[in-house]
């Protein structure tokens, strides 16, 4: 992968974290509560499709690098994250910083599958 600048996070992300709350009758409901936004750089991948509930579902993996910082650093795959231009609705698979310098978090994240 080729080093990544301030130049390359072009797309604008929105992370949310799954919450748990109380419906009032015992149980819990889980509901997705927005954390933050940041600006991020989007790597798609070679898309595929796989049998989710007997049928076909296209899946389109890739890699979201975002800045290193107190906040994304506690990203992690309970999280999703939505690109607020067009909608697309991402599942984080992993989340770590790969270079191991604290300048970027990036995370595997796959479109099209269930949240």
């Amino acid at each position: 992968m080729a080093r990544i600048t301030a130049n390359d996070l072009r797309d604008h992300v929105s992370l949310e974290k799954r919450e748990e709350i109380d419906d009032g009758y015992g149980g819990v409901v889980g509901q997705w509560v927005p954390q933050f936004e940041r600006n991020a750089c989007i790597l798609l991948s070679k898309g595929g499709e796989t049998v989710i509930a007997a049928r076909l579902q296209s899946v389109q993996p890739a890699l979201i690098i975002v800045r290193y910082d107190a906040e994304t650093a506690t990203i992690n795959a309970a999280w999703r994250l939505i690109e607020t231009r067009s909608g697309t609705i991402y599942n984080i698979r992993t989340s770590a910083d790969m270079e191991r310098r604290s300048r970027f978090i990036t995370m595997l994240c796959e479109s099209g599958v269930a949240t």
